[in-house]
């Protein structure tokens, strides 16, 4: 099995940008995580970050064909984007949108997800965890 983990604008800065929302475990961290929890189960992860939305959409394009899952925390894109929503239909790959906080309890703004209509699932506020919860909800779709 293969999964797609897609970040967004500024998830680069994590550990540095509004710690005391997002806390202060870096980028690094996170892609560590996700590798750990990948490895200990036997699936191969492409985790990648773009302040830049084409560049999203071009990743979500290319794993057609080749990928059974995508994590997507699309960041500020996700209130944004219809690009992403579309392309991530276009593919159909499964998808699961992922929020480090919980954007219903922030600005009334980010209580808006465009890219909820193309996913199987969203996880928000889990800190994160809510990465590893969505790469396990792929994989036991996958296992079914």
């Amino acid at each position: 099995m293969k999964l797609l983990i897609l970040n967004g604008p500024n998830l680069n800065l994590l550990g540095v940008r509004e710690p005391e929302l997002y806390g202060t475990d870096t980028y690094e961290t996170l892609c560590r995580k996700v590798r750990d929890f990948a490895a200990a189960r036997g699936v191969q992860v492409d985790i990648y970050q773009s302040n830049h939305e084409g560049d999203l959409v071009d990743k979500i394009q290319a794993a057609y064909g080749n990928t059974d899952g995508i994590v997507i925390n699309a960041g500020a894109y996700t209130h944004t984007s219809i690009a992403l929503l579309d392309a991530l239909r276009a593919v159909g790959i499964p998808a699961v949108e992922v929020h480090i906080t919980d954007p219903d309890a922030r600005e009334p703004f980010r209580r808006v997800s465009y890219l909820r209509a193309a996913c199987v699932a969203t996880i928000s506020g889990r800190g994160l965890d809510g990465y590893t919860e969505a790469m396990a909800l792929l994989i036991d779709k996958k296992a079914r």
